[in-house]
């Protein structure tokens, strides 16, 4: 997604207004130095069975598997990371991407090993 605009205005429509392949990929977030080291990029859209550390805010430092991810909120919710309501019952707190770093993949799904190879491919091709 190329945005040519610099007010927030219409930063923000192009947000609300996204198709879901694009809204999929604003959905990403940083690895680990460690899985950075390994595979050789910086940043993987989220999906539900990642392991996540919370960086920012006030849950930072929490860890726990992704249950949620909702496209259409821009949120993630994490295993563990829940309120109590007035009435006794829990809820998930939802996150930004933004504020979460990825520890451990999910590597169940053939798409993503896919992904993730042809990442590694252009990175090796293009140093």
């Amino acid at each position: 997604m190329h945005i040519k605009t610099k007010q927030p205005r219409k930063q923000r429509r192009l947000l609300y207004q996204a198709s879901s392949h694009i809204r999929h990929k604003l959905m990403s977030s940083h690895l680990s130095d460690e899985l950075r080291k390994q595979y050789g990029f910086r940043s993987l859209p989220i999906r539900t069975g990642d392991v996540i550390m919370v960086m920012r805010g006030d849950h930072k430092g929490h860890t726990g598997k992704v249950i949620r991810v909702n496209n259409k909120k821009y949120r993630i919710y994490i295993e563990g990371l829940v309120r109590k309501k007035a009435d006794g019952s829990e809820v998930f707190i939802p996150v930004h991407p933004s504020k979460v770093q990825i520890i451990k993949l999910n590597l169940d799904d053939k798409w993503r090993k896919k992904i993730i190879e042809r990442k590694m491919a252009t990175k090796t091709s293009s140093t």
